[in-house]
């Protein structure tokens, strides 16, 4: 099973980086976070990262999370070559967990590549490491629901443009829920709150790292991986 995971994995990652996905996502995500790191640093003079991994971060994956994984497995369903896997030996899991863990590896290289700034920091001042490891944490927890949430829309369907809309759509909501709290009465607020992705990445990005959270984001992670494989296995039914 691991062997199957890991060579749809590579699979996977390199066609990401065999394409131009890859590297106009990474660019462009670095551009944007340098320069919102680089005009604090430049034109107020103060060096902080908490803006940036609080909030244009989780902002920037709404968009490029989507654009990441609408092609995942609507591309294969589009050529057929979805089909051609239903004659190998593997299983649907295989196919959508490695497929997965390409997109979130293409996540972590794009993060990794954030260092420079914390380095910085360290550099010109005393920075709060646990604050720094909790929002790079939380940024990989949160990034990875989102990754699974479009690995379940881009199964759902052969058009990539219709994968990115709904994953986005999804995304979007659960982002939003803990923002429209004071429209609803207390304990369905309670419940919106629980609910919403911001409210459990805000906690894990102050460094307060509680197991409530964690079972949030892996349960998240999980459930919609979940969906994506009863959403291939569907096509048997047809």
């Amino acid at each position: 099973m691991f062997a199957n995971i890991w060579t749809f994995t590579l699979k996977e990652l390199k066609s990401f980086f065999n394409s131009p996905v890859a590297y106009v996502i990474l660019t462009l995500f670095l551009l944007i976070g340098g320069w919102f790191f680089s005009a604090g640093l430049f034109l107020i003079g103060q060096a902080d990262m908490r803006d940036l991994a609080t909030v244009v971060f989780p902002l920037a994956f709404l968009f490029f999370i989507p654009a990441i994984t609408m092609r995942l497995i609507a591309e294969e369903k589009k050529s057929g070559t979805l089909e051609l896997l239903v004659t190998l030996p593997v299983r649907d899991v295989e196919i959508v967990v490695g497929k997965y863990l390409a997109a979130l590896g293409l996540l972590a290289s794009a993060l990794l590549l954030t260092f420079s700034y914390p380095l910085t920091l360290s550099i010109l001042g005393d920075p709060d490491g646990g604050a720094v490891v909790g929002a790079y944490l939380g940024l990989i927890l949160l990034g990875g629901s989102y990754l699974a949430i479009g690995t379940f829309t881009s199964g759902l369907t052969h058009n990539q443009i219709v994968a990115f809309i709904t994953g986005f759509v999804i995304i979007f909501a659960l982002f939003m829920l803990d923002k429209v709290l004071v429209f609803f009465p207390g304990p369905v607020a309670s419940v919106l709150e629980y609910l919403s992705v911001s409210y459990h990445f805000e906690n894990v990005a102050r460094g307060v790292v509680d197991t409530r959270d964690l079972i949030y984001f892996l349960s998240l992670i999980a459930g919609f991986l979940f969906l994506a494989v009863r959403s291939l296995e569907a096509r048997r039914w047809k």
